[in-house]
């Protein structure tokens, strides 16, 4: 044998000594490198920064001023944020269970198809769209008038309201957590759905015992991103505006950026977003995990 054969066959005896658990480990650590690197470009490196500058005062040093300053003056802004991301999750879920329980049982295809228009449709121009129809002189406002439900001198308006922003936070997230919701929903083999059925179960029983309880962990995903995305909202608040002058967090980091100019209290803003959200994103990762 030469030394080239021979060195192959040392080069082979080497490869085949390696488990084939470490391969395994390489080939799935290559396949999750480049997911891992965005998530770490893009979510990792930008919160570490955010963190440390929300530390940093405009002489360098490091303290918690920006967090005091940032509580003393949006303290209120935070729990309307929580209230309003809140309010508007729970009709969310309310409506997508009820709604991705009846198009599960009867099917309707318009129907179904209405309510993934919001997937499609901008932010930006949800919150001009509601703004309008929302308005004093609106299109929902002009269209009740000839009823006389209201004073034509005192117009109604939820434009620029709680209500207004939850309104508008539903329908634009309502395309998303239908699809969601009915794709778990039609998982559920007929057997059961029959089953209830022959026991004398009718419509709201069927969702209720059958469908809610074996989709819970989509419903859950549901929740957890919805949530987040709604805590982290700019273009709607912004558009919609609030009468009362409360904000949502994103506003005002957004104020804080551009007309203050204050980078430690606007990431200070941003952090607490950030751990506001945590808990969801850590429940999400663990249904990811567990599927």
């Amino acid at each position: 044998m030469n030394n080239a054969q021979t060195a192959r066959a040392a080069g082979t005896e080497r490869t085949a000594k390696i488990p084939s658990s470490i391969w395994k480990w390489l080939a799935g650590a290559g396949i999750a490198a480049p997911a891992v690197s965005i998530v770490g470009i893009f979510f990792v490196y930008p919160f570490i920064q955010s963190l440390t500058e929300s530390f940093r005062t405009e002489d360098g040093a490091y303290t918690l001023a920006n967090y005091g300053k940032a509580f003393r003056l949006y303290a209120g802004d935070m729990w309307f944020t929580l209230w309003v991301s809140g309010l508007s999750l729970g009709l969310l879920l309310l409506l997508s269970v009820l709604l991705g329980g009846l198009l599960r049982l009867k099917t309707a295809s318009f129907v179904e198809f209405l309510f993934k228009i919001p997937l499609f449709v901008p932010f930006v121009v949800v919150g001009h769209a509601m703004r309008v129809f929302l308005a004093p002189h609106g299109t929902l406002n002009s269209a009740l008038m000839p009823l006389g439900l209201y004073d034509p001198d005192q117009v109604p308006s939820i434009a620029f309201s709680t209500a207004g922003l939850v309104l508008a936070l539903v329908w634009k997230n309502i395309g998303f957590a239908l699809l969601l919701v009915l794709g778990a929903f039609r998982g559920v083999d007929n057997s059961y759905l029959e089953a209830a059925r022959n026991q004398g179960a009718g419509s709201f029983r069927l969702i209720k015992d059958i469908l809610l309880p074996m989709g819970k962990g989509s419903i859950g995903v549901v929740a957890v991103l919805t949530f987040s995305s709604m805590m982290g909202s700019f273009s709607i608040p912004a558009m919609m505006g609030s009468a009362d002058g409360r904000q949502m967090l994103m506003v005002d980091l957004y104020y804080q950026i551009v007309y203050q100019q204050d980078y430690g209290v606007a990431n200070a803003l941003g952090v607490i977003s950030y751990l506001v959200s945590m808990g969801a994103a850590i429940y999400y990762m663990k249904k990811v995990a567990k599927a």
